[in-house]
């Protein structure tokens, strides 16, 4: 596979909640730390997720906000 992002993270599918549209699914990176996604339930389904499996984490973002109090 060739993608042109450079933020890519190899985890382990952690959990992954159904809604009528859209999942969430949780990845567990190297180290326990954990990112979200929110994908289409279509997506989801089409890429077989399950919990364990390994995917990756694609990231491509043109700007990232942060805050602090």
């Amino acid at each position: 596979m060739k993608i042109s992002a450079r933020n890519v993270l190899k985890g382990k599918v952690k959990r992954i909640v159904h809604g009528s549209v859209n999942s969430e699914v949780v990845v567990e990176l190297p180290g326990g730390m954990e990112i979200t996604s929110i994908i289409t339930k279509s997506s989801a389904e089409n890429l077989d997720l399950k919990e364990g499996r390994e995917v990756y984490a694609v990231i491509k973002a043109t700007s990232v906000m942060l805050a602090s109090d």
